[in-house]
């Protein structure tokens, strides 16, 4: 097989991706009584900026670093910035399968505002899938219900819509810069926008030794999730890849049953099966140039 098309060989650099994301949780929960979001940022950060330079040094691709264009790396960081502290934000407020479901909702997004900012053709599939995808998240945050839309759904709605800016960004990206160079300007321009956020009252707290193993399980675990997602997609089509990054669903859902006691919610599991279906349909219709 070639290097472009080994789908065993992406579904297992999911697995690593998979991993990652649930890491980023449970460190998230471990240490936000201590630490606020721009401050986990900002130490996840650091550790991002060791560990990508490192890769990058070890595999002899410093060169792919450059300063071009760091207009746009800065506009696609500062959203992902954005969107990174309003996922931490809603990550003590609602069940860990509730926020990870809503976040599947960001490559929805992203098929409808193609057309409009990079110039894709809007087609019938498109809005169909995001049609469903639209019942999906109904389904998951359930506004209509008794408890109606909580603060912790609706900074995870803004969390997707950051992710599906970041994400049309980042396609404008690629097409003239290396994976390596995006990871190494996220991590720098994350440290300094969380710097500047953390400390903007003068005072940002320090991790205790309680707190350290969590903060360096956080910032591994977020290089880890990118950077086996970008393998995986570089081994396979995203048709492939994609039902294994949903595995993250019914992968979080166990540890928040077996962490925080979270009841295994079936409407957020239908919910995430239909936003998944959605996606899926959207990513065949692409495939075949619908």
């Amino acid at each position: 097989m070639s290097d472009t098309h080994r789908p065993l060989l992406a579904a297992i650099w999911m697995l690593g991706s998979v991993l990652g994301f649930s890491v980023i949780a449970v460190s998230g929960r471990a240490i936000g009584s201590a630490l606020d979001p721009p401050e986990m940022m900002l130490y996840r950060s650091l550790i991002g900026v060791v560990l990508v330079a490192g890769h990058a040094v070890l595999t002899g691709r410093m060169g792919e670093i450059n300063s071009q264009r760091l207009g746009v790396h800065a506009l696609r960081n500062a959203i992902h910035f954005a969107g990174q502290n309003l996922w931490l934000y809603a990550l003590p407020l609602i069940p860990l399968a509730q926020l990870f479901a809503v976040e599947f909702s960001s490559p929805l997004i992203v098929a409808l505002a193609a057309p409009l900012l990079l110039g894709e053709r809007m087609t019938p599939v498109r809005l169909l899938s995001a049609a469903l995808g639209f019942a999906g998240i109904l389904i998951v945050a359930r506004p209509f219900s008794q408890a109606g839309l909580s603060p912790g759904i609706l900074l995870a709605l803004a969390s997707a819509f950051c992710f599906a800016g970041s994400m049309i960004v980042t396609k404008r990206l690629t097409r003239r810069v290396t994976v390596v160079c995006i990871l190494f300007w996220l991590t720098i321009m994350q440290s300094v926008f969380a710097l500047a956020v953390a400390g903007w009252d003068g005072s940002i707290a320090l991790p205790g030794t309680v707190e350290l193993p969590w903060v360096a399980a956080m910032g591994i675990g977020g290089i880890v999730a990118h950077m086996s997602l970008t393998k995986a997609l570089s081994l396979a089509p995203a048709t492939i890849v994609v039902p294994v990054d949903f595995l993250r669903l019914p992968a979080i859902a166990v540890v928040g049953m077996i962490l925080y006691a979270e009841p295994l919610d079936l409407w957020v599991f239908l919910g995430g099966a239909i936003i998944f279906g959605a996606n899926w349909i959207n990513l065949n219709a692409s495939h075949r140039g619908r």
